[in-house]
């Protein structure tokens, strides 16, 4: 009886470990290469679309690029400074597309508690304190006093090999996965 109960949960939300196994293949390559390929993100957004469709027709389409652009928009601004890679701002908007602007919003805030407890052990195990502090100033003070995207988007193409990189593909499943199992998503 136990594990019809698990099978009948597995299938009503299908939606929900679909995404779960697009974000670990998404973290695995992230931590291996450093990059979120597109040929994970775009179809992971244009089936988030797809399935709001068929299951909320055009108003569940309205509600999927919502969260598209929501996820795009939460990131673009850390991207343009260099924070991040433009794989990890599309992989949120595939989160976007297939949960829509709420759920979007809890997993970045969860993402940015996880990926900053990340960074900070990634900076303890390099004992490069000093350099990153420096680097994290400097990021912060040029998003503020940098008014050209595109000048922002050049400095960060320069510093981005002097820079220690964190994968943030893998804050980000790691994040998402322990929502939906806090919130009771996957059964």
């Amino acid at each position: 009886m136990e594990s019809t109960n698990l099978v009948n949960g597995i299938i009503q939300h299908w939606h929900i470990w679909v995404v779960s196994i697009v974000l670990v293949v998404a973290a695995v390559i992230d931590g291996w290469k450093l990059k979120v390929p597109n040929w994970i993100t775009f179809p992971m957004i244009a089936t988030g679309w797809i399935y709001s469709v068929a299951t909320g027709g055009m108003e569940g389409l309205g509600w999927s690029l919502l969260g598209t652009f929501f996820g795009l928009g939460l990131l673009y601004g850390i991207y343009m400074v260099g924070g991040m890679g433009a794989g990890d701002v599309k992989l949120l908007a595939g989160i976007g597309a297939w949960v829509h602007a709420q759920h979007t919003w809890n997993i970045f805030a969860t993402t940015a508690i996880v990926g900053g407890i990340m960074a900070l052990l990634m900076v303890a195990y390099s004992g490069r304190w000093k350099k990153h502090f420096q680097q994290f100033n400097m990021l912060i003070g040029e998003f503020f006093e940098v008014k050209d995207p595109e000048t922002l988007f050049q400095r960060a193409a320069e510093r981005k090999p002097r820079m220690y990189l964190l994968p943030y593909g893998i804050p980000m499943t790691i994040a998402a996965l322990g929502y939906f199992a806090f919130q009771g998503m996957y059964f």
